[in-house]
């Protein structure tokens, strides 16, 4: 914080300075020597009260009386100072948290990360990036401070609990993220999310493939083991670098402007009804149609010209950015 930075810096300059005004002062008004000038400079600021080290003139002890003042006033300034940095930070900290928990009891279709460890924060920064709202819930107070000064919302709180994700307003909220530290936590954290809200969508960390089926048998809709997928990606980057690579690319935009997007068909959507080719939407849109998840879960790869779109099918799409929008008003029927 720049604000506490500065009063420190300030504190220490003023510290600094009426030790070197006593030092010099004992030195030549006095005549003591320079560390044992610098020796009752200190000690006198610090009343510690020892007496004087050598015997004081009529002048010298009139300085000393000056300096006493300098050095209790010094002390109560650096004291008060001190006092008023901590307070301010604790009552800007509290309103900073009834701040976040007023933006929290406003959410909808929101996200929850429970964890903030690497994993979390790698998941909270791809969210936030999409523009998602999100809340972080961390056990760790450390860990919800950090979150809360990189400008998410964080609740502090057990994420295996079924309060604190009531705090996290999991009744209104899309999906759920358990990236925390251990299986069983992240298992009960599963469980405790679909049985608050059964229609969220719940993503999982698994360290063991035990725990992988587990998770998915209590619900959880995907399930990822970070080791075995790290030793999988590994290798596909060896052994098709260039698929790997076009993916990365696709999936996270970095190096190209191509994104790979899902878009659910709206009930008020014009293009409900109507085949990719009366449409053209690789012709006149620029947008590649990958795959259609019907609304009954079946998935129809590299579909052809004559494949219907109804509602509430995905459309899995491949473009630029500014083509993809353009569909995606008419896909959610924000535009006709």
């Amino acid at each position: 914080m720049p604000g506490l930075k500065r009063r420190l810096l300030i504190v220490g300059l003023t510290i600094a300075a009426t030790v070197t005004i006593g030092t010099a002062g004992f030195a030549l008004v006095a005549g003591y020597p320079w560390l044992d000038a610098f020796y009752m400079a200190v000690m006198t600021m610090t009343t510690v009260g020892y007496g004087e080290i050598h015997p004081l003139s009529q002048t010298a002890r009139a300085f000393n009386s000056f300096y006493m003042l300098l050095s209790v006033s010094t002390l109560l300034l650096a004291l008060g100072t001190m006092t008023q940095t901590i307070i301010e930070f604790q009552f800007d900290n509290l309103l900073e948290k009834r701040r976040a928990r007023k933006m929290i009891d406003k959410l909808e279709r929101h996200y929850i990360i429970c964890g903030f460890g690497r994993v979390g924060r790698g998941a909270a920064a791809e969210l936030h990036q999409a523009g998602v709202p999100l809340v972080v819930v961390d056990r760790s107070e450390e860990r919800v401070d950090w979150a809360i000064r990189n400008g998410y919302l964080a609740c502090l709180g057990d994420s295996t609990r079924d309060e604190t994700l009531r705090d996290a307003r999991i009744a209104h909220a899309a999906g759920l993220i358990a990236a925390l530290s251990t299986d069983a936590d992240n298992l009960f954290a599963v469980i405790s999310a679909k049985t608050l809200n059964p229609n969220i969508r719940v993503a999982a960390r698994a360290a063991e493939e035990e725990a992988e089926r587990k998770m998915r048998q209590v619900g959880a809709d995907s399930v990822f083991a970070p080791y075995s997928m790290t030793g999988t990606r590994l290798a596909q980057s060896l052994l098709k670098p260039h698929v790997h690579r076009f993916l990365d690319f696709a999936t996270t935009g970095i190096g190209i402007d191509v994104r790979i997007e899902q878009l659910e068909v709206s009930e008020g959507s014009d293009i409900a009804g109507r085949s990719l080719a009366d449409l053209r939407v690789r012709s006149e849109m620029k947008v590649i149609v990958l795959a259609i998840r019907r609304s009954d879960g079946d998935m129809l790869f590299n579909p052809p010209a004559d494949a219907v779109i109804e509602r509430r099918d995905y459309l899995i799409v491949m473009g630029e950015p500014e083509p993809l929008r353009r569909l995606e008003a008419r896909v959610t029927g924000a535009a006709v």
